[in-house]
């Protein structure tokens, strides 16, 4: 398929089932961002506008529940959703991948060097050359590409913009280059490696998961070598709820010790005991050793372990939930897992910074808003970013407009659960 063929087939319908599958009701918007793509795609390797392409896409992700529970090998439950990443792609036998994200420089990686480089710390071609070492370690040729990515999983939005990138990308390689025979779990674990590696982040498996497995996921690190992972086939507006993501646009600088201290002080309250993880620690044992653990133990590390064991048991409630079609218990649970992360795991805003606080701002204008309906809870790492709401349908459009008032415009996403992670885009 050439890049002409693929705009008239994109502009007769030829993709409107896969797109619909993707994307729900938007597929007009969603047919002039793809053919906007291949269009720069054109203009960025004008010496391929008569060659075969290939298009894929890789969603971002929302947690649902398990707010700081996978690093301590607990339970998350979360979803893919119809936000993404998509690149025109052209397969080349240079040895070379080539890669124009919409507004950033060209990323050029040299598949003959896929060693670590620290010059490419924090880079997206650190994650593209990361991802390329998984396959060339396990005996893969990566020939190399050419593609051109946009997405709409913004920087910092919350959504793990970095893993569906991840994914993305091996996605791409393992469909040229290893006729897709890596499972999604494997490709999330490559994007894990790129990440904590290459990129130099040391991020948890849940993110990259999700966007590979696609759908609402339920993921066990119980075992992290081989995480037990269910994916469901779930709507929330199937009970009349949407899920809502916004963007309160505190600053993330100067975070990264406060991220770390969550890990730190629960493996450390592991640590008493002759364990690792709290996952391997029986939640009974803890909670009879909590005045003797006071002892070598701040309070403050007691409490976000507490908050570990509660929410990686309402992991399971949720699930139980949700597929008993309960809707109102779910909701109740969302807001334990609130009120915990907030009392307990204490990551509703840094005390480095007490006066800006976004995330508290916002779960409580969120809750004068639903009046008792739904949930309103901190999304993902916390400390400043984003919240998440489930809203009544009939509300979302009003409640988007009031945290718009709030945040600014375009901080609020609507969102609809995909059901399928990192594909490539095809006919029917």
């Amino acid at each position: 398929m050439k890049i002409k063929e693929f705009v008239r087939k994109l502009q007769n319908g030829s993709f409107d089932q896969h797109l619909k599958m993707l994307y729900g009701d938007d597929i007009k918007n969603q047919k002039i961002r793809y053919e906007k793509a291949a269009e720069a795609f054109e203009k960025q390797f004008p010496h391929h506008c008569n060659d075969e392409i290939a298009v894929f896409s890789a969603p971002g992700r929302t947690e649902i529940g398990g707010n700081h529970t996978d690093h301590q090998h607990g339970c998350v439950l979360a979803a893919a959703v119809n936000l993404d990443v998509i690149a025109i792609v052209h397969f080349n036998e240079d040895k070379v991948i080539r890669l124009k994200s919409k507004g950033y420089p060209m990323d050029t990686v040299e598949l003959s060097d896929l060693s670590v480089r620290s010059s490419e710390t924090g880079t997206s071609a650190a994650l593209i050359r990361g991802m390329a070492s998984c396959f060339a370690e396990r005996g893969i040729d990566v020939t190399g590409f050419d593609a051109y990515t946009t997405s709409d999983v913004l920087s910092g939005s919350g959504l793990s913009s970095s893993a569906a990138f991840e994914i993305l990308v091996g996605t791409i390689i393992n469909a040229h280059d290893n006729s897709g025979k890596f499972i999604p779990a494997e490709i999330a674990r490559f994007g894990q490696y790129a990440e904590n590696v290459y990129y130099g982040k040391n991020s948890g498996l849940m993110d990259q998961t999700v966007s590979a497995v696609g759908g609402l996921v339920f993921v066990d690190f119980f075992n992290t070598e081989n995480p037990q992972i269910i994916s469901y086939d779930f709507d929330f507006s199937r009970f009349g709820y949407e899920i809502c993501i916004t963007d309160t646009k505190g600053s993330h600088s100067g975070l990264s010790d406060e991220y770390s201290s969550v890990t730190a002080e629960m493996c450390h309250v592991a640590e008493q005991f002759g364990f690792e993880y709290l996952r391997q620690l029986n939640p009974s044992d803890f909670m009879e050793a909590i005045p003797k653990l006071r002892t070598n133990s701040s309070d403050r590390e007691i409490l976000r372990a507490i908050h570990f064991f509660d929410e990686n048991s309402r992991v399971h409630s949720e699930v139980n939930a949700l597929l008993s079609d309960d809707i109102s218990k779910f909701c109740e649970l969302v807001r334990q897992s609130g009120e915990s992360s907030a009392n307990l795991l204490q990551n509703q805003y840094s005390v480095k910074n007490p006066s800006e606080q976004g995330i508290p701002l916002g779960i409580a204008i969120s809750k004068k808003i639903l009046n008792g309906k739904g949930a309103a809870r901190v999304h993902g790492g916390g400390f400043a970013g984003t919240i998440q709401a489930f809203v009544p349908k009939e509300m979302a459009d009003g409640y988007r407009e009031q945290m718009e008032k709030l945040f600014g415009k375009g901080c609020c996403y609507i969102l609809k659960i995909r059901p399928v992670g990192g594909i490539e885009i095809t006919e029917e």
